[in-house]
This record gives structure tokens, C-alpha cells and sequence, in this order.
């Protein structure tokens, strides 16, 4: 069948695709180097024309024009997740938020608890049978296409036609936008003598035959770097990038031992370099799924040896992991990192580290700490906690008492407050 005619008669410009946009819709954006930046930036300079129009997003690239508060009564962006582009607006209060597992955002949205009136996305170019991919993330985005009014498709030959469950046929969209630009890049996180102390500590408690989830950020990278010697190595992951390709390209991994599509490298997003996209391309090996596949702690904990690797901000002395804020101020949001922890936690064998440096500020203040700022989200819970793991040991909480804890997590803290920390913790009782 010839599909031509239809893409054909579907190709706008961006400036009249906004057009579609009602007042008071909610438009859903895909996470990151899938969003749409042509979209976007038409969206921006003609901000002022609508009002009250919503933007849901997990973690912008751009920073558009409309991430401004003067305008934020006409197009205001709602985060799914907190980043550089959007920290500032959140913590001045003109950028909302809206929190949730990452797993659960998919049926949120089909719910319509958590509204989709429009969807802009990046896609790849039309096959032959009228797909597109949604090549850099399909995430909370396939759901968001189930239910909005307008789908509206950034066509890009630089977003990779990615496999899984992230293609969108020609008769699902309303409109399609067409764009040459490169795709949005990020390199791999610096990794200093602190990451990569904390990396070993981690490497050393991987077996072979692990299946790993890599969060973002320089020690769960300086973790991968270190796993370039293991052997039959899986990947069941949220985010795809650049670490996990190195890993793939030293020949640690190959998915051969997994229970959950065995042979594949699974994630429901990618953000990195032009050589990760070109590597996903059409690859066969690789599969992209929404994320209530790919972060169901069910789904994910039933692969044997499932290895979860995140990062937090603070540490309470009962196994509190403050990962979202600092006190009452935002910097991030949920992600998965609960969900991987509990898919860990379940695993056959799994284990689920909590990595952070003992101290910030120019080793000023400790990341462990007697009690989580006020105001502090909990992102992972005390029951939930496994090992915690800074450059001066690893702490295993698991089924251990208040007191057991509270020992093991200041045997990992700074030296320089360790001390301080046992008086606080005698002074709780918990010593």
C-alpha cells in the first residue's frame, strides 16, 4: 500500500500544527532528546496567543521560551521530572509538578489522572508499512497517543527507527512536522576519585549473569567502566546511554541469561551521543518499551541477578534516601529509581546499591545524615533500602535493626563526621 498520498496530505508547518492546541489542553512531550524542538520553539514564540496550555514532560533538553514566568498564564510547563532547563522554575514556583513512580505514569495518563489533550513527539521517517518510531523514547508517550484529541509528529531522519513498542502508524497522527536538525546529544558524566572509588566497591559485588539497571550520573557510570571484564551481562534498564554501550561494546554484554526478553537490551528511553542512535538503529538487539514495561518492579524483578545502581542526595541514619529534593527545594523528581529498587529487592539474587559521595561542598557537609532535611522527599523508603555504598565502604540494611543501621551507615560516612554522627545517633537512641 502506498502510504505517501496520507503523509503527504498530513505535512504542515509547526507554526500552524500549534494551531491544534486548544486553551486549557495539556500537551505531553517525550523525555529528553525525543522532544520536539521545532514544535517547541513555534510553540514558544507564539506562547502568548493561547491560555492556560499545559506542557508534561520528564526532563526538557531545550530551554524554549516558554519557560518563562511572564508568560506562564498562557503556556506553562508541568514537570514529570526536574532538570537544568526547568530546576530554576520549579524552585521559583512558576513551573509546577507533577510526582509519580515512573512505572505508573503510563496508566496515570490512560486513567486521565494524568491529563493528555495533545502529544508532540520526534519520530523517525515513515517505513514502508506506515510506522514511525518513536525512536528515543516511548516512556509515558504511547499511552499519551491512546488518549489525546491531536498527535502531532516531529519527523527526523536522525531519531533512530528503534523496535519494541514505540511505533506510531500514519492513522494515528493528526499532523506531521518535518525537521533536519540534529538530535540533542549528552557525553558521559565526569568521573573523579570519589566515583570511581564508589564504582569498584560496586563492580566487586556483580557477578556474571547480572542484569543490570544503570541510572544517570557519574558513579553509576564509573560502575559500568569497571564491568568491561564480566561475562553474559544483561541489560533491563530505564535509561539507555553511553555507559551501557561501552559495556556492550567490550563484550560484557549479551543478554544470553535474562528472563525477561532474553537476547534484548531493554529501556524505554535514550540519551547520548549520535553513536548510541546510530547503534540503535534498526539493531534488532535493542528495544525500546513504555515504561510501565520497563520499570515494572513485577516484570523487571523476575530476572534472576538484577543489579539496580541509583544515586541519592541524603541519607538518614534509618536507611532514608532523600533522591528529589534538598530539604523543601526541588531538583529532580521520583524516575524509577523505587521502582528498580523493589524489582531488585524481589530478584533472585538481586541487589539494589544506593550510591553517593559522603560529603558535598568541598567536604564540608556529610551526605549521611541523623535525620533527612525537613521538608524532604523520601524517593526511597526504609524498607525498601538494600546497600548503600560511598568511597569508604559499602553498608548492607536490608532485615538489620534500627541500631545495626544506624552503625553501618556511619562506618561509610566522611571520617571527619563520623564522630559528630554517633553523638547525634546516641542522642537518638539509636546507639
Amino acid at each position: 500500500m502506498n502510504f505517501q498520498p496520507s503523509y503527504k496530505s498530513k505535512l504542515t508547518q509547526a507554526e500552524e500544527a500549534i494551531r491544534l492546541i486548544r486553551d486549557g489542553d495539556t500537551v505531553v512531550v517525550p523525555t529528553a532528546a525525543a522532544e520536539p524542538p521545532r514544535l517547541l520553539a513555534a510553540l514558544s514564540e507564539h506562547r502568548r496567543e493561547f491560555r492556560d496550555v499545559k506542557v508534561s514532560q520528564i526532563l526538557p533538553i531545550g530551554r524554549y521560551g516558554y519557560f518563562d514566568p511572564a508568560t506562564a498564564e498562557h503556556v506553562r510547563h508541568v514537570a514529570y521530572f526536574f532538570g537544568p532547563a526547568t530546576r530554576g522554575g520549579g524552585q521559583a514556583g512558576w513551573i509546577d509538578y507533577s510526582a509519580s513512580n515512573f512505572s505508573e505514569m503510563p496508566e496515570l495518563i490512560r486513567r486521565g489522572l494524568k491529563p493528555a489533550d495533545v502529544v508532540f513527539a520526534s519520530a523517525s521517517p515513515m517505513d514502508g508499512h506506515g510506522y514511525f518510531s518513536l525512536g528515543l523514547a516511548a516512556d509515558y508517550t504511547m499511552a499519551a497517543i491512546s488518549k489525546a484529541r491531536i498527535v502531532v509528529l516531529e519527523v527526523n531522519p536522525n531519531v533512530p527507527f528503534t523496535n519494541g513498542h514505540c511505533l506510531v502508524h500514519l492513522s494515528q497522527v493528526t499532523a506531521l512536522v518535518e525537521n533536519e536538525a540534529p538530535v540533542a546529544e549528552v557525553g558521559l558524566p565526569k568521573i573523579g576519585a570519589v566515583q570511581e572509588a564508589i564504582g569498584k566497591y560496586v563492580a566487586d559485588m556483580i557477578p556474571d549473569g547480572s542484569t543490570l539497571q544503570i541510572g544517570y550520573g557519574g558513579i553509576p557510570d564509573a560502575v559500568v567502566m569497571q564491568l568491561t571484564h564480566k561475562h553474559d551481562l544483561g541489560i533491563h534498564t530505564e535509561m539507555l546511554g553511553d555507559g551501557i554501550l561501552t559495556l556492550i561494546e567490550s563484550g560484557a554484554v549479551t543478554n544470553r541469561v535474562k528472563n525477561v526478553n532474553r537476547g534484548k537490551v531493554l529501556a524505554t528511553f535514550a540519551l547520548g551521543s549520535r553513536k548510541l542512535y546510530d547503534f540503535m538503529h534498526r539493531n534488532p538487539a535493542v528495544e525500546l518499551h513504555p515504561s510501565d514495561i520497563t520499570n515494572d518492579p513485577w516484570l523487571a524483578g523476575q530476572n534472576h541477578n538484577l543489579i539496580a545502581i541509583n544515586a541519592t542526595m541524603q541519607i538518614d541514619l534509618a536507611g532514608q534516601c532523600g533522591s528529589e529534593t534538598l530539604g523543601w527545594t526541588p531538583v529532580s523528581g521520583t524516575g524509577g529509581q523505587s521502582d528498580f529498587v523493589r524489582a531488585a529487592n524481589r530478584s533472585e539474587g538481586g541487589k539494589a546499591f544506593i550510591v553517593l559521595p559522603s560529603t558535598a561542598r568541598e567536604n564540608t557537609v556529610s551526605r549521611i545524615v541523623p535525620t533527612l532535611t525537613p521538608g524532604a522527599h523520601v524517593s526511597t523508603s526504609k524498607n525498601d533500602i538494600n546497600y548503600v555504598v560511598t568511597e569508604f565502604g559499602v553498608a548492607q540494611l536490608r532485615g538489620k535493626t534500627a541500631r545495626q543501621r544506624a552503625e553501618a551507615l556511619i562506618g561509610i560516612a566522611h571520617p571527619d563526621f563520623r564522630s559528630v554522627l554517633r553523638d547525634q545517633a546516641k542522642r537518638m537512641n539509636l546507639l
